[in-house]
């Protein structure tokens, strides 16, 4: 109306603006998942692309290098 442009973006969890074209990871119901911002009859919506999150975890915390105990494979003579 009046020749304005009205901006269409999606939104994640937090309300934080993520243009169109974007992808994120989304969990919804347990689930994760990616998906892209697009327009669906003129509303930014979320669409699922069928791939998973990318992540990464540590099954436990990284502890400083302990050296070997067991230096039987070593050579002391060299």
């Amino acid at each position: 109306m009046g020749g304005k442009t009205i901006d269409c973006y999606c939104t994640d969890k937090t309300g934080s603006r993520v243009e169109l074209g974007e992808e994120i990871c989304l969990v919804v119901g347990g689930r994760a998942f990616m998906a892209r911002c697009e327009m669906s009859l003129n509303n930014p919506m979320w669409r699922e692309t069928g791939q998973s999150c990318i992540s990464s975890s540590l099954s436990k915390p990284l502890q400083s290098f302990d050296p070997a105990l067991d230096t039987g494979g070593i050579h002391s003579q060299i």
